[in-house]
């Protein structure tokens, strides 16, 4: 099962601290405000114990199983590497081909292990930011189409479903948001002839997901796209006509930490239109959101 496939859930994406689920863990996940469970790096030690987690992961709620997901891009950004084929990154791929054939090697070996979704493929251009670059397939638009259409092919042809990421284009920004407030200072007609040039390829041929990036576009609106209501309403769902599901990036990054406590952030991320909020690094944020979230039900 995917989350494209389900009716009912939960809207929180959270991680976990290891190789497999503490009691806590087990009690907090089994809530119906959780959706899914993100893995890293740090809970992966070989295939068999993996697949020992993800059935742990799967067996917490029989109604509506939590899903797994993790971002096993290629290049240096694969968290699943021992046992795993050695994925390169999207701008290294030199084809058509070689993309389906990638997308569908990570999918099947993701999928063997039970992990459901990777946050993949990237559609930024690759036009000098510090945290894209090669993780981008290229710097035109129109090669990052047919590198990504082939990519999606693969993955969904290996029962994935693809989640393309950073809307509305982090490929341009210079700064990394993980660590640093990240703008673009160019106009809305300059962004929509070029990085959302594949975005809106996408949204037109009915991409099941996106995620949002947690970069400042000053001339569009003053808060993130990840918060902004502007993108995320009147530009993603009501101009773009985009009928999938929205992700944040991680709420513990940098670049968004300071518009808020963790619960506010949650907050402002389903505010702006988001469907799932991203959790990944701080299991205490986790529990406190949860219990600020339950009070307001």
């Amino acid at each position: 099962m995917d989350v494209s496939e389900r009716k009912s859930m939960g809207q929180l994406i959270v991680g976990i601290a290891g190789l497999k689920l503490t009691t806590e863990e087990k009690q907090v996940l089994a809530h119906p405000l959780i959706a899914g469970v993100i893995l890293f790096a740090r809970n992966f030690q070989d295939k068999a114990q993996l697949h020992d987690l993800t059935t742990e992961i799967h067996a917490v709620r029989q109604t509506f199983p939590l899903l797994v997901y993790v971002d096993q891009e290629g290049g240096r950004v694969q968290r699943f590497r021992e046992g795993f084929t050695a994925l390169p990154a999207l701008g290294d791929i030199a084809s058509d081909e070689e993309a389906l054939l990638y997308a569908s090697i990570m999918a099947s070996e993701l999928k063997a292990v039970g992990v459901d979704h990777s946050f993949a493929p990237i559609v930024d251009l690759d036009r000098g930011s510090q945290v894209i670059g090669k993780r981008a397939f290229a710097a035109d638009p129109q090669t990052v189409i047919a590198r990504a259409k082939s990519y999606i092919k693969g993955m969904v042809t290996a029962g994935m479903a693809p989640i393309i990421k950073h809307f509305p284009g982090h490929g341009t920004v210079q700064a990394d948001t993980h660590v640093a407030i990240a703008e673009d200072p160019r106009p809305l007609d300059e962004i929509l002839d070029s990085d959302l040039v594949p975005f809106r390829y996408f949204i037109e041929a009915g991409v099941f997901g996106l995620m949002a990036a947690h970069v400042i576009y000053p001339k569009v609106d003053a808060l993130p796209a990840s918060i902004s209501e502007r993108w995320q309403k009147d530009i993603l769902r009501e101009r773009f006509q985009f009928q999938g599901k929205v992700f944040s990036d991680d709420l513990g990054m940098k670049a968004i930490a300071v518009w808020g406590t963790p619960l506010e952030l949650v907050k402002r991320v389903f505010a702006a239109g988001t469907d799932f909020a991203l959790l990944c690094n701080d299991w205490s944020a986790v529990c406190d959101v949860v219990k600020g979230l339950e009070s307001n039900r």
